[in-house]
């Protein structure tokens, strides 16, 4: 499986701000094939608390807590190699509605953001702000793409 960046943590002790964690990610899990996910942090609140990790399982799709938010990795394969197959007329398959502001940098690789009327092809450096919308993620390439995401929880009418 691929290594996740190292993971480091902050923090206050004795009034003088240290380094608390830095390690590698341990919860990266493989949902489908190559398909890897890190729910690196989350908030149960806001405003958030800082001095509280709530350590989270990983999710295919991401349950943002309520008032809360979401820090997640993400490797998205190729889709011959995830087994994805759109099919004309149809919905993506991987199509998705998540109640939440999303924020989301693509790393390496590239990867198509399919909506209900129009898609659009993500490449390294591009930044998406996704507004509780139903979506999906298509990776046509041969490699890997690579993105972080960051969700809010939001009201979404």
């Amino acid at each position: 499986m691929n290594k996740i960046p190292r993971r480091i943590v902050t923090g206050i002790k004795d009034g003088k701000s240290i380094i608390v964690e830095d390690q590698q990610v341990e919860n990266a899990i493989e949902h489908f094939p190559g398909l890897i996910i890190s729910d690196i942090w989350n908030t149960q609140t806001m405003p958030a608390i800082l001095d509280v990790e709530n350590r989270i399982p990983n999710t295919g799709f991401p349950q943002t807590p309520k008032n809360g938010t979401y820090f997640r990795y993400v490797v998205v394969p190729p889709d011959k190699d995830l087994g994805v197959q759109s099919k004309e007329g149809e919905p993506h398959p991987m199509m998705h509605y998540t109640p939440t502001l999303d924020y989301i940098i693509i790393l390496s690789g590239e990867l198509y953001l399919i909506m209900e009327e129009g898609e659009t092809l993500l490449k390294p450096g591009d930044i998406v702000i996704q507004r509780g919308t139903n979506h999906a993620w298509s990776n046509r390439s041969d490699e890997p793409c690579i993105q972080l995401a960051i969700l809010i929880d939001a009201e979404v009418g």
